[in-house]
């Protein structure tokens, strides 16, 4: 029986990730395709999803955050997001699988969370 490596650990996690980013991607509404102001910058959102209240908005600067002056919340605590060269978005919680946009971003946070509050990150 062969042993455990961290490779097999890593690839068996990215693999969960993709499953939970494809589930997400799935159940998302159509209509959120363009989650972009006419300025290019991503939309604000306030709304519930799966029970839970996500909330983006532009801020003022990035300051130490790398969210390009964006701030996410998942129940009223900060999610910290990151976005990408390639124009994705990652967030603490789900750094291992990029989307589109920070809304998608909150989403699969909350999706990874299964219920579990948010604890903030500092």
């Amino acid at each position: 029986m062969s042993e455990m490596t961290r490779r097999h650990v890593l690839g068996a996690g990215a693999g969960a990730a993709v499953a939970v980013a494809v589930t997400a991607g799935l159940s998302a509404p159509a209509a959120v395709a363009d989650d972009h102001d006419h300025h290019g910058g991503p939309e604000a959102f306030d709304e519930v999803y799966r029970g839970r209240r996500i909330q983006g908005r532009a801020t003022a600067g990035g300051g130490h955050h790398h969210g390009a002056g964006y701030a996410v919340f998942v129940d009223g605590v900060e999610l910290h997001v990151m976005r990408n060269a390639d124009g994705s978005w990652i967030s603490v919680v789900s750094h291992y699988s990029p989307v589109p946009t920070p809304r998608a971003a909150a989403r699969a946070a909350v999706d990874e969370l299964q219920g579990a509050r948010l604890v903030p990150f500092n």
